[in-house]
């Protein structure tokens, strides 16, 4: 088979695949032309595999909707779906839709696929999703990866989901009254830990509030 035939032949298989999941999904058709080409192979993928693939329709309708450019959505959905396979590798075939996304968003946020497989082990027989979500949450606040993973593993087996948000709103009031993100972290996990009570408005890590 000579090169241009085989390169007509991979560019007809690529306008299929594209054909078939803009058939699957009308949405795509907000995309452009050279969008959607990219786009559409990659949702049907996530498809395929079992992965969430309406999260990777909303990245690409996001980045159109604020005006991104082409490549900028391509690649932000290429991570996506990068993503979503690391979490599912940690995680395990069983893991819902929520936990997945939950999971890329840690990922993504340079939290190892290592803290994922750990949690998944630690809440064996619960949601994981909210701890995954305050692990994400925090990372993105500024607690270093590493860190916001293992406060969430040192609570993971004896929080439940409302105590893991209430967790997250001390690390975050902390972080607001003038504490280090990894300090209002491990402050707090040691409150929780220790079954600390503390006032209102009174920061976990010891912190007098900063004044106006």
């Amino acid at each position: 088979m000579t090169p241009l035939r085989t390169f007509a032949l991979a560019a007809a298989l690529a306008g299929l695949l594209a054909a078939r999941a803009v058939a699957q999904d009308p949405r795509l058709e907000r995309l452009d032309p050279d969008t959607r080409a990219a786009v559409a192979p990659l949702v049907d993928a996530a498809r395929q595999a079992g992965l969430p693939a309406e999260a990777l329709i909303d990245r690409a309708l996001e980045g159109a909707a604020k005006g991104a450019p082409a490549p900028r959505i391509i690649a932000a959905v290429t991570t996506l779906l990068a993503d979503l396979r690391g979490a599912r590798a940690a995680l395990g075939t069983a893991a819902t839709t929520p936990e997945l996304e939950a999971g890329a968003s840690a990922i993504h946020l340079a939290v190892r696929s290592a803290a994922l497989v750990r949690l998944r082990a630690v809440r064996s027989r619960q949601s994981l999703t909210i701890a995954l979500s305050v692990m994400a949450d925090l990372t993105a606040r500024g607690v270093p990866a590493d860190s916001a993973a293992a406060a969430v593993l040192a609570l993971a087996g004896s929080l439940r989901d409302d105590e893991f948000l209430a967790f997250r709103r001390n690390v975050e009031r902390d972080i607001e009254l003038g504490a280090p993100p990894a300090a209002a972290a491990a402050a707090s996990v040691r409150l929780n830990a220790g079954g600390l009570p503390t006032s209102p408005g009174t920061p976990a890590s010891g912190m007098p509030p900063r004044r106006p």
